[in-house]
């Protein structure tokens, strides 16, 4: 009886072991291929987003289809790909993308695209932009554009950081290539809670 007691407490004990096993397991596997945690570290991406804000991202978004005008996506920063960044798609592959007295104008269009979710007036690099997105690659905007560092940018941030040196080898930092694009933002979870359904 003793012996069957303590058979039955070691076959517990492993029990546990293999639910704590499997279950890290499965959290470093969602991780890894299916979620993105992450915390917003600044005010670009206001007031979708503020500084603090916690989010799940979903790396499976794009595997049948590449990102849409609006989405909001995490991928390497492209002057420092160790470096995680939160914006919003703008221009697509292949588009041209004008910036034209706080508007944006795609193709060339008449119609600047909408924005509603701006949270101020743009007054700060808000004109005389114009970009060629090339194939497989985004150019990508914070909502904040008066305090964005952002695709408008990112040239010059290649040079001022030493990455690049030739002024027109840089404009490849412009743009974000597909692969770099991590996933897509599906929730905020901290402090509120909040699906992101239709951004």
């Amino acid at each position: 009886m003793e012996e069957e007691k303590k058979h039955d407490t070691k076959r517990e004990i492993l029990s546990y072991i293999w639910t704590i096993i499997i279950a890290c397991a499965a959290a470093v596997l969602v991780s890894r291929y299916v979620l993105i945690n992450a915390e917003i570290p600044s005010e670009s991406m206001e007031s979708l987003l503020k500084e603090d804000d916690r989010i799940f991202g979903c790396r499976l978004s794009y595997l049948f289809h590449g990102p849409e005008r609006y989405d909001v996506v995490m991928f390497k920063y492209p002057v420092d790909e160790e470096t995680i960044y939160i914006k919003r798609v703008i221009g697509l592959p292949g588009e041209t993308v004008e910036i034209k007295d706080s508007k944006i104008y795609i193709d060339g269009s008449s119609e600047p695209i909408k924005e509603d979710y701006l949270p101020d007036e743009w007054v700060v690099g808000n004109d005389d932009f114009y970009f060629e997105v090339p194939k497989d690659c985004y150019f990508m905007l914070g909502d904040n554009r008066n305090i964005s560092e952002d695709s408008r940018y990112w040239a010059q941030c290649a040079i001022d950081e030493g990455v690049e040196t030739d002024e027109e080898k840089a404009q490849a930092y412009t743009y974000v290539h597909k692969d770099k694009i991590i996933g897509r933002a599906i929730l905020k979870y901290f402090p509120h809670f909040h699906m992101f359904l239709n951004i």
